[in-house]
C-alpha cells in the first residue's frame, strides 16, 4: 500500500504518539499490505473497497498463531483500527481511498477487569523481605504501582531527582505525549524513602536492577546510568514472583494493580471522571470498563433508600 511511511511520520511528528504506537501501527499496516500481496491485490488506496476488508476481517478471525491460538477480538481491533486510521488521514490529505467509517470493528465481549481486594493485596505485600535492600526495592514498586496507578512503561521511566516525596506527588508522560500529576500515598512514601536510603549509587533511575551483567544498551548521549534502568519485562518478572509466593487466586500482573487502584477509588466513593484523570484515560469511555464497582454502588444505594422490605 502506498503512503505507509508518510502517515507513520505523521504519527510520530504531528500526533506525537509515542514510538511503541508508532511501531505497532507499521506493523498493522505492513501485515495487511503483505495480505493484500498474498491475494494478489496490490492495491492503491482508491481501489480499496468494502468487500476487500470484509474478506480480511474473515482472514483475521480465522487466522491461527500455532503458539498462541486464535487472534483474540480485541487485537483483531486493533489492526482494523491502524487501517480506520491510516484511511483518515488518506482523508484528510485529500486522497480518494475507503471512507474510514465504513470499517466495522465487530463487537467485543464485554471487558473484564482483574484486580486484587484488600486482602489479596495485603497478602502480595507481605510476601515481600524488606530486611534487605533486593526486597525494599520491590516492595517499594508493589507499593507504587497501586498507589499511583501507573502504566508499566510509565514506571520505567521514573527518575529519582523527580519524585517529590515532600509533597507527595510527580509528573509523568503518559499516552499520547499527555502529562498528568500523580500523587503518592503516604505508605508508599515511606517505602520509597526506605529505598533511597539505601542506595549507594548515584543512578538517575529510580528503580534499578541488582545483578552484574544485566546491564542493558544505552543510546548515544544517554547518561551511563541508563544501563542500571530496571525493564518494564523486569518489573512484570518482579510482580510475578510475588505472586507466586503469596499463592494468589488472582493471576495478578503489574497492570492489575492499576486496575486494583481504580477500583479501591470507586469503591471509597471517587466519581468516573475522577479516575479518568488519576489514571491518564483519554476518554471516560476506557474508564467505563470498572462497571462492576459502579453497579456495586447502585445496588447499595437502591438497598438504602429504596428497598424497605
Amino acid at each position: 500500500m502506498e503512503y505507509i511511511t508518510d502517515f507513520l511520520e505523521y504519527c510520530e511528528l504531528d500526533r506525537n504518539l509515542s514510538p511503541l504506537t508508532v511501531k505497532m501501527y507499521g506493523y498493522y499496516l505492513e501485515t495487511f499490505s503483505g495480505w493484500l500481496a498474498s491475494q494478489g491485490k496490490a492495491l492503491t488506496p482508491e481501489q480499496l473497497n468494502e468487500g476487500i476488508v470484509r474478506d480480511y476481517r474473515l482472514y483475521l478471525s480465522r487466522r491461527v498463531n500455532p503458539i498462541k491460538g486464535p487472534l483474540a477480538k480485541s487485537t483483531q481491533g486493533y489492526f482494523l483500527i491502524a487501517i480506520r486510521t491510516y484511511l483518515r488521514y488518506l482523508n484528510k490529505k485529500g486522497i480518494k481511498t475507503l471512507p474510514p467509517d465504513q470499517i466495522e470493528l465487530g463487537k467485543n465481549r464485554e471487558r473484564m477487569v482483574k484486580f486484587l481486594d484488600k486482602r489479596q493485596f495485603e497478602q502480595l505485600l507481605a510476601s515481600v523481605d524488606t530486611s534487605n535492600d533486593l526486597g525494599l526495592r520491590d516492595r517499594a514498586i508493589l507499593e507504587t504501582l497501586f498507589s499511583t496507578g501507573l502504566r508499566v512503561a510509565e514506571l520505567v521511566r521514573l527518575d529519582r531527582d523527580k519524585i517529590n516525596l515532600e509533597t507527595q506527588e510527580f509528573s509523568v508522560v503518559g499516552k499520547g505525549g499527555h502529562v498528568r500529576l500523580v500523587f503518592i500515598s503516604s505508605r508508599a512514601k515511606d517505602i520509597l524513602s526506605r529505598y533511597l536510603t539505601t542506595r549507594q549509587d548515584s543512578a538517575r533511575p529510580l528503580f534499578i536492577h541488582h545483578r552484574p551483567g544485566r546491564a542493558g544498551s544505552i543510546k548515544p548521549g544517554e547518561d551511563e546510568s541508563e544501563k542500571m534502568r530496571l525493564s518494564a519485562r523486569g518489573i512484570q518478572r518482579i510482580v510475578k514472583k510475588y505472586v507466586g509466593r503469596s499463592r494468589l487466586s488472582v493471576n495478578a500482573t503489574p497492570h492489575t494493580l492499576r486496575h486494583t487502584l481504580a477500583t479501591d477509588l470507586l469503591r471509597n466513593g471517587a466519581d468516573l471522571r475522577s479516575v479518568q484523570e488519576i489514571l491518564g484515560h483519554k476518554n471516560v469511555a476506557t474508564t467505563q470498563i470498572y462497571t462492576h464497582v459502579t453497579d456495586l454502588r447502585l445496588r447499595e444505594v437502591f438497598k438504602k433508600y429504596h428497598d424497605q422490605s
